[in-house]
C-alpha cells in the first residue's frame, strides 16, 4: 500500500495530535519538536510531500501508516 500524498501543512496537523509543537521556522520549514520521548524533525511546508520524505519524517517522529492516513 503506497503513502499518502499529503501537504506539510497536514503533517504538521498530525505530529501536533502526535504530542509534538513547532519550536521554530527556517524558511519553508518547520522544525518541530516532541519532549517525551524526545524526537524533533523537520517538515517542509510544500503542498505536497515526496513519499520519500514523508517516509523518513515518519520513522523520525515514530509514526505509522495509519497516524498519516485519513
Amino acid at each position: 500500500m503506497k503513502l499518502p500524498r499529503i501537504s506539510g501543512a497536514d503533517l504538521v496537523k498530525i505530529l501536533s495530535k502526535k504530542g509534538f509543537y513547532v519550536k521554530h521556522r527556517v524558511g519553508s520549514h518547520v522544525i518541530m519538536r516532541r519532549d517525551s520521548p524526545f524526537a524533533q524533525t523537520s517538515v517542509p511546508q510544500h503542498a505536497e510531500l515526496d513519499r520519500g520524505t514523508l517516509r523518513a519524517i515518519m520513522t523520525q517522529a515514530g509514526l505509522t501508516r495509519e497516524d498519516v492516513n485519513f
